[in-house]
């Protein structure tokens, strides 16, 4: 028992350094340390405006449209509004020509381009009766974005006409259907998107009009003979939508019953027509 003892001394001294050593490197909690930060939550691209490199000319020459005043009818949106001006120019000639229209179409434009534009001086000064709207299908093809990122730049939009254009109306169509079949990728999301864009409509400043069917057959099969690309209608297809529609711009240009533009020869109404973006 005597030989035990001082044993235990020996190594009570020997442990007695360590635990003060380890009590020593042992860092306090700092009592100013915050939690961190909550992330700042970014805003969908379709809603940040962006410049859509390569169509200044293009833009500058719907804003010097705007400044003039005399637009009584204004398609907006991307490629398929564009292409008025190709495919679909004798259409628009027998339809629109008389009716003082502009087209502010640009090809490949997202909600967020359109967005641009109008911050950087489309429709200043100018007030049509009517403002045709189809946008985001850039936004769903290109990119695939969330149907409720694109119907947010369509809502944004929708905002800045308001404010804008106080007293034009707008026909608000739905993003059309796109790809051969019902089940393609850019054209479910089009329809998801089409069901919150629906919503933005009061039917009465703002109109919704889905006129999708008539580009498809019975099976949902999008007609080739309509848009043989399954995304750009011809000048047929062209023809479809502007007689799926021109009730509805009859009604909202406050014309008198009846009036009809679809048949006008497209010779003699190309002279009244407001020249078209370049």
């Amino acid at each position: 028992m005597q030989s035990i003892l001082p044993a235990v001394a020996v190594l009570s001294f020997c442990l007695a350094p360590m635990a003060a050593l380890a009590q020593s490197t042992t860092k306090p909690a700092d009592p100013a340390s915050k939690p961190a930060a909550p992330a700042v939550k970014v805003q969908p691209k379709a809603v940040t405006p962006e410049v859509h490199a390569g169509t200044e000319k293009r833009h500058e020459r719907f804003n010097e449209i705007s400044k003039a005043g005399k637009a009584k009818l204004v398609f907006l949106g991307d490629s398929i509004t564009e292409s008025w001006e190709n495919g679909g120019k004798g259409v628009w000639n027998q339809y629109y020509a008389t009716r003082e229209a502009a087209n502010f179409g640009v090809s490949g434009d997202r909600t967020e381009n359109v967005l641009w534009r109008l911050d950087h001086g489309n429709f200043d000064g100018l007030s049509p009766k009517l403002i045709v709207i189809m946008i985001g299908t850039n936004n769903t093809g290109h990119r695939k974005d969330p149907a409720a990122d694109t119907a947010a730049g369509v809502a944004a939009i929708l905002d800045r006409l308001k404010v804008k254009c106080p007293d034009s109306k707008v026909l608000l169509l739905a993003i059309f259907p796109c790809g051969e079949k019902a089940d393609d990728e850019g054209r479910v999301i089009n329809d998801a998107a089409n069901t919150l864009i629906e919503k933005m409509a009061d039917g009465k400043r703002i109109v919704y009009k889905d006129i999708g069917k008539v580009f498809l057959d019975d099976k949902g099969v999008l007609k080739k003979d309509l848009m043989p690309d399954f995304l750009h209608p011809n000048e047929k297809g062209y023809a479809v939508w502007a007689e799926a529609i021109e009730k509805d711009v009859a009604t909202m240009m406050g014309e008198a019953s009846g009036e009809k533009k679809g048949g006008k020869d497209a010779g003699d109404a190309k002279k009244d027509a407001v020249k078209p973006g370049k």
